[in-house]
């Protein structure tokens, strides 16, 4: 359930590019030598400006009938979503492992030997003897070689049922015997969970770039279309990827993991998806598949963005909470908003910082001003535990 507008979309860096907060824009003759700047400073005028917006394009609501019809469809307006842009909408998302070196904690992209936590404590790169990286993608032979070290899914078979009624892959999971240790990458040692994975954008550049053989990916979507695509996907490989179907919204709506298993949870743009609402029982429940030590990392839509000023009257459902013409809904963060989601759940901040970039469209002399907010919350340790388990 990636969003349609996120930064693949609206402007895409050609370049390697470097890592937030890296690229000032100092001297405005140079603005069109870049396609983008960080951490570009708003004028007053510039923020009443975007406040004033906000305040027209709020003033007229959606009807409550229609609300209740885009909440009640939600899944029908992602499944044609991906049934009309399929895997062609979004670009692979390699920045992901600048932003987020936690997603290949053993690979060498530039990073300290040991990734220090908030409370002093070090995680070491794992042993990555099995095979190299280049540039950051590993060799089809290399990964090859790691599918065969582990057996990360037991009787896959038996775990998913696929239901080919409508012509869209639907996933079962109520044969996990979860208790019984028996699920999808119960073997693994290293267990990451993006939750709205579209068509895999994230997912499959996860999966080429880091060679750990320890590595088991979760991946789930509101969207059966997307799911689809992403199991059908030629990179698709069942011994370290698991991808199902999964309402957030639904408590009753099951994992196919136990809760303390992951390391890592992705939300891409996801987030924001949801109404607002219903957004601190997802966090909780999420927070609650986190091992001690386990983080979420989101990347969504900051107040003011661009796309929520380019919105019209008559979109906007409640505060900064807006509907597009296809249907698929999105809200607009703060700071404070996304802080306290996590911290009523029990994480605690790592990282919370907003991300202003000013994008650049050299060939047509355009400037785009986005506002996005790029968090990381972990789960603490119990009292007296330290990283490694041991009790002091």
């Amino acid at each position: 359930m990636a969003a349609p507008g996120g930064p693949e979309a609206l402007a895409a860096a050609p370049e390697r590019r470097r890592p937030f907060g890296s690229r000032f824009l100092t001297d405005p003759s140079r603005l069109f030598q870049h396609n983008a700047w960080d951490n570009v400073e708003w004028s007053e005028e510039q923020e009443a400006s975007a406040r004033n917006k906000v305040q027209e394009n709020s003033r007229q609501l959606v009807p409550q009938d229609k609300q209740d019809e885009y909440e009640l469809n939600a899944n029908e307006y992602w499944n044609d979503f991906y049934k009309i842009h399929e895997n062609g909408f979004f670009k692979d998302r390699h920045w992901l492992f600048t932003e987020f070196p936690e997603l290949a904690p053993n690979q060498n992209l530039s990073q300290p030997e040991a990734s220090e936590y908030k409370d002093g404590s070090t995680r070491k790169p794992r042993d990555t003897s099995l095979g190299s990286c280049e540039n950051g993608l590993c060799s089809l032979e290399t990964r090859t070689q790691e599918h065969h070290q582990l057996d990360l899914m037991k009787d896959s078979n038996n775990i998913i049922n696929r239901l080919d009624t409508d012509g869209e892959a639907v996933l079962k999971l109520g044969d996990l015997k979860l208790s019984d240790g028996d699920f999808p990458g119960s073997s693994a040692t290293y267990r990451i969970l993006e939750v709205g994975c579209g068509a895999g954008n994230t997912v499959f550049p996860i999966l080429q770039t880091n060679n750990d053989p320890g590595l088991f990916l979760y991946c789930c979507d509101f969207s059966n279309t997307a799911v689809d695509l992403v199991q059908t996907n030629a990179e698709y490989d069942s011994s370290r990827c698991f991808a199902f179907v999964h309402d957030l919204c639904k408590d009753q709506s099951p994992y196919p993991m136990p809760e303390e298993s992951l390391d890592i949870i992705i939300l891409i743009f996801v987030l924001s998806a949801l109404l607002p609402e219903k957004m601190q029982c997802v966090i909780n429940r999420l927070s609650r598949l986190l091992k001690p030590g386990g983080m979420i990392l989101l990347r969504d839509y900051g107040r003011y963005d661009l796309a929520q000023l380019r919105f019209k009257k008559g979109r906007c459902l409640s505060d900064n909470f807006y509907v597009r013409g296809d249907g698929t809904r999105v809200y607009f963060f703060t700071q404070d908003e996304l802080d306290a989601l996590f911290t009523t759940a029990g994480l605690e901040k790592v990282q919370n910082l907003v991300d202003r970039r000013l994008q650049v469209n050299r060939g047509k002399q355009v400037t785009m001003h986005r506002v996005w907010i790029q968090c990381k919350y972990r789960k603490p340790f119990p009292a007296g535990q330290k990283e490694n388990g041991h009790v002091h």
